[in-house]
C-alpha cells in the first residue's frame, strides 16, 4: 500500500521548489497565491534569499508547507496515498494533500502557527538537543528527573530522540544523558522549545485559529503525530492538531502502525531525504523514495 509523507521544519534549503515554481504553471499560480495570502513575496527568499532569512521560522514553515502541498498537486493522478503523515508542520501539508484542508486555509494556519511559535520562543530561554543511542524509556526517565521543563519532544526512530526545554533543564539533561551511555546529546540550532509545554502560549493561539477553520473529511486515514493513529474525523483530527504544539511527535511509533496497517512503499514530498533515511531505520525492508 502506498504512504506519502510530508516533512517538518529543518529540511529547508535555498533554492527549493524553484523548478517548479519555472517549469510548472499550475506550481507558479499556487506560489503566487501564496505571495498575496502571505503578504510578503516568500517566493524571492525560497528561491534566492539567504539560508539566515530562510531559517526565520515564520519563514521557514511556510516554506516547507508551500514546496510539499504543490508537490502533492503537481502529480496529479499519480497522488493516491492509501495513508498520509508528516512530522511535526509537516502534518499540515499532510492534511492539505489529503483534502482535509483548503489550501488556504492551510497556508494561514502554518503562517499563524509560525508566528505563535515564534512568540513563545521570545518568552523565555529555551532549546532542543538531539540524544542518539540511548532507550526511550532510559530518556524519559532522566527528563522526568530534572527539575524545570525538559521532555522528549521528538520520537524519530529507535535510538533517535529529540528532548525539548527551557535551556539550563535541557544543559543539565544533555550531562546525565551522556553520563548514562548516550552517543550524543547535542543542543541543536533551534529558536525555541517545540513540542513542550514552553509553546503553550502559543497553542492557545493556535487553537482558536484552528477551531475558527473549516475542516473536511480527508480521503485516506491521516497518521497524527499526538497518538500515531489513523484519523478521518474533522473533529478529532482539529483537536490533535491543537494538541500537536506540546506533545510529542510520535513517528516511530507513526510509520510502525502505517506498515502495521499495510503499508509498504512510503514517498516523501517536500524538500531534503530526512524520513526517507528515519522510515527505512524503523521499519527496514519497505520502499521509499522522494520527490523534490
Amino acid at each position: 500500500m502506498k504512504a506519502f509523507v510530508f516533512p517538518g521544519q529543518g529540511a529547508q534549503f535555498v533554492g527549493m521548489g524553484k523548478d517548479l515554481y519555472d517549469t510548472n504553471p499550475e506550481a507558479h499560480d499556487l506560489f503566487e497565491k501564496a505571495n498575496d495570502i502571505l503578504g510578503f513575496r516568500i517566493t524571492d527568499i525560497m528561491f534566492s534569499g539567504t539560508d539566515e532569512e530562510l531559517k526565520q521560522t515564520k519563514v521557514t514553515q511556510p516554506a516547507i508547507f508551500l514546496h510539499s502541498v504543490i508537490l502533492a498537486r503537481t502529480l496529479g493522478d499519480e497522488f493516491k496515498p492509501a495513508m498520509v503523515a508528516g512530522h511535526s508542520l509537516g502534518e499540515f501539508s499532510a492534511l492539505v494533500a489529503a483534502g482535509a484542508l483548503s489550501f488556504e486555509d492551510g497556508l494561514r494556519l502554518v503562517a499563524k502557527r509560525a508566528q505563535a511559535m515564534q512568540k513563545a520562543c521570545e518568552l523565555k530561554p529555551s532549546t532542543m538537543a538531539a540524544v542518539l543511542a540511548l532507550p526511550d524509556e532510559k530518556v524519559e526517565e532522566i527528563c522526568a528527573g530534572i527539575d524545570g521543563v525538559v521532555v522528549c519532544a521528538n520520537y524519530n526512530c529507535p535510538g533517535q530522540i529529540v528532548i525539548s526545554g527551557e535551556e539550563k533543564a535541557i544543559d543539565e539533561a544533555c550531562e546525565k544523558l551522556l553520563a548514562a551511555g548516550a552517543k550524543r546529546a547535542l543542543k541543536l540550532k533551534v529558536s525555541g522549545a517545540f513540542h513542550s509545554p514552553c509553546m503553550e502560549p502559543a497553542r492557545a493561539e493556535l487553537a482558536e485559529a484552528i477551531h475558527e477553520t473549516e475542516f473536511h473529511t480527508p480521503q485516506c486515514p491521516v497518521y497524527q503525530n499526538v497518538d500515531a493513529k489513523p484519523h478521518t474525523d474533522p473533529e478529532e483530527i482539529k483537536a490533535n492538531l491543537v494538541a500537536q504544539l506540546t506533545a510529542p511527535v510520535r513517528w516511530t511509533q507513526s510509520v510502525q502502525n502505517m506498515v502495521a496497517d499495510g503499508a509498504d512503499d512510503f514517498t516523501e514530498l517536500g524538500p531534503g531525504k530526512v524520513l526517507q533515511g528515519l522510515i527505512a531505520k524503523i521499519a527496514r525492508g519497505v520502499a521509499t523514495s522522494g520527490c523534490q
